[in-house]
C-alpha cells in the first residue's frame, strides 16, 4: 500500500505494524485492602489513561502520538513478567502509592492507602457489536502476574535481582530511629 502512496509523498512506512486486529490482550492491573489475596477480596482496578480497561469506556485517540507506559504494557501482555521485568518493578511502586508511577495513570483506586496486595489479570478484548452500551468485551484469560504485597519474599528478591529494591528502600520505607 505505501508503494502506491509513495510518488506523492503522503504517508510513510513509520509505525510497528501494517494492520491493526481486532483483538488484543489487555494486563489489567487490580488491588485490595483485604487481609488476604483471595478471589472474594473486593479488587479495584487501576486504568490508564488511553489503553483499554474498562469496558465502558471510550477507547482514546490521541494520533499520532502513544502514552508510553501504554503503549509497552500492550506489549508487555504479548510477553510474561520475566520478560518484561519493568512491569513487576511498577507494581511495587504501585504497592507504595508512589506519586511518580501513579501519575502515569488515569486514576489512583487508593487514594488513603497503598494497596495491600496487587496482581495482574490478562483479558482478551475485542471491540463491542454496534449498538451495545459498551465499547469492548473482554474475556479473561488468566492470572498474568499472582497477587504480590511489598512484604513477599518472591518480589523482593526479583527486585532486589535488577538492583530495584535498595533505590527504592531507602525512600519508601521508614527507617527505625
Amino acid at each position: 500500500m505505501n508503494t502506491s502512496f509513495e510518488p506523492f509523498e503522503l504517508v510513510n512506512s513509520y509505525g510497528a505494524f501494517g494492520s491493526v486486529g481486532e483483538v488484543r490482550y489487555e494486563i489489567i492491573f487490580e488491588g485490595t485492602l483485604a487481609d488476604a489475596p483471595a478471589e472474594d477480596a473486593e479488587w479495584r482496578p487501576y486504568e490508564f489513561k488511553c489503553k483499554p480497561g474498562n469496558p465502558d469506556r471510550r477507547p482514546c485517540f490521541l494520533s499520532p502520538y502513544h502514552l508510553r507506559l501504554d503503549w509497552l504494557i500492550w506489549f508487555a501482555a504479548m510477553s510474561s513478567p520475566g520478560q518484561a521485568p519493568w512491569t513487576v518493578h511498577l507494581v511495587w511502586k504501585l504497592l507504595h502509592n508512589d506519586h511518580g508511577a501513579l501519575s502515569l495513570l488515569a486514576n489512583d483506586p487508593f487514594p488513603k492507602a497503598p494497596p495491600r496486595f496487587l496482581r495482574a489479570q490478562l483479558y482478551r478484548y475485542q471491540f463491542a457489536p454496534l449498538r451495545e452500551r459498551a465499547w469492548w468485551t473482554r474475556t479473561l484469560v488468566g492470572p498474568w502476574l499472582p497477587a504480590l504485597s511489598s512484604e513477599d519474599p518472591r518480589l523482593r528478591a526479583f527486585l532486589e535481582h535488577y538492583g530495584w529494591l535498595s533505590s527504592d528502600a531507602a525512600v519508601t520505607e521508614p527507617q527505625d530511629p
